[in-house]
């Protein structure tokens, strides 16, 4: 624990863990909702992830501060239901590599000219070789990315905000009720935009206090919040709804989205930035997730950190997701939108349920509570569950689709 840590620091830990590749698929699975219905939908998932974290606190408040969020899910709602929370954070984990192998692959294809199977092999084989190689150079190479990322967002949707078509982006406020359907299917993404709370019990221990994370989490979910408003309104401003069309129907493919964007900025430079993002955000989170499963996967198989036990735990982390991806390529934001159906299980249905269960012991109404009462906590879960079901229902062709 640190000294006297500020709260602006955890603040952007958290932030940086929300703000990552997720944020490029929520302008194509937002753009049947358009402008106004996805910032309601994204700001109202931001609240619900911001107090679903909170209700981790409130649950882990009677453990060690160095407890994990895998030891409280067993020790309270028993082994079966913390392998299912396990399971869920692997799929996760697993299906995000799946969507950056496939989109890295696109990007370079498109860059450098090469076949996009092949990027994808040389991606993996070389950006995965820092996570098997140790955390610190994951940690050197993390750094040098999210200022990289900064700078460009910074140059890129600066130039975008400022070529905005205000008539184009409230286009929506004319016909808001033939919008709003739409707005269901972004729910899934922009909840996979939110998913810091594996991080939880890190800022928990990080402040040696409950009341000082629930700030640094409020703060860290209101800065991705600022980021992604900040970028669909960059986006939608520029790149007309109908425009849409083509990128959605190669899946929200990252590289489809760029190339529909470059067509309309009459800068280079601009164009240069936005690409220059979309990368480095693409391969921050690669390995970012990258090593919280390779993590993962040596705890669970009991591999050990000598450079043969790091190999074996590198293969089970890459080997299947670059497979997958050579395999079956679908599109960015359906690979998300599978992410965030899986997610709720622990982002939102197993903190309400750790919490539940931590208020029937006794004490448990002392100390930090997350607001909102049992009312909420049963919002938490009724939220998770309706995203699942209206992931299911989107992949059913059930839901209104937007096709441009």
């Amino acid at each position: 624990m640190a000294k006297n840590p500020s709260i602006v620091g955890g603040a952007c830990i958290i932030a940086s863990v929300c703000v990552g590749a997720g944020m490029l698929g929520l302008p194509s699975a937002g753009a049947g909702a358009w402008a106004s219905w996805s910032t309601l939908i994204i700001t109202l998932t931001m609240i619900v992830m911001t107090v679903s974290g909170w209700m981790l606190l409130e649950a882990f408040k009677g453990y060690e501060l160095t407890v994990s969020f895998n030891t409280v899910t067993r020790d309270l709602l028993g082994a079966r239901v913390n392998m299912f929370n396990n399971l869920a954070v692997y799929f996760v984990g697993g299906i995000l590599l799946y969507a950056y192998i496939t989109s890295s692959g696109l990007i370079l294809h498109g860059l450098l000219g090469i076949d996009s199977k092949i990027a994808s092999v040389l991606f993996v084989l070389f950006f995965s070789s820092l996570v098997w190689h140790s955390t610190r150079a994951v940690d050197r190479i993390s750094v040098v990315l999210i200022a990289f990322m900064l700078l460009s967002f910074v140059f890129g949707v600066s130039g975008l905000a400022m070529r905005v078509n205000v008539d184009q982006l409230f286009d929506s406020m004319h016909q808001e009720m033939g919008y709003a359907p739409y707005a269901l299917a972004l729910l899934p993404v922009a909840l996979t935009s939110f998913g810091y709370h594996h991080s939880v019990a890190s800022m928990r221990a990080y402040y040696g206090s409950e009341h000082k994370a629930k700030r640094a989490i409020l703060g860290g979910t209101l800065i991705a919040l600022g980021f992604y408003i900040l970028w669909l309104v960059s986006i939608f401003g520029n790149l007309p709804r109908q425009q849409f069309g083509p990128v959605i129907a190669q899946g929200g493919e990252v590289d489809a989205l760029l190339n529909a964007l470059g067509s309309v900025i009459d800068s280079r430079r601009v164009d240069h930035a936005v690409h220059a993002f979309s990368m480095a955000a693409i391969l921050s989170s690669f390995i970012g997730v990258g090593l919280g499963v390779f993590d993962y996967l040596a705890d669970l198989f009991k591999f050990d950190n000598s450079r043969r036990g790091r190999a074996k735990s590198w293969a089970v982390t890459f080997l299947p997701p670059l497979l997958m991806s050579l395999l079956f390529p679908f599109g960015f934001i359906i690979a998300i939108g599978y992410a965030g159906a899986a997610a709720t299980v622990w982002t939102c249905i197993v903190p309400a349920l750790l919490v539940m269960k931590a208020r029937k012991a006794e004490g448990g109404d002392q100390g930090f509570v997350a607001p909102g009462g049992q009312g909420m906590v049963m919002g938490v879960i009724l939220f998770g569950i309706l995203i699942a079901l209206f992931h299911l229902l989107n992949m059913a062709n059930l839901l209104p689709i937007f096709t441009g």
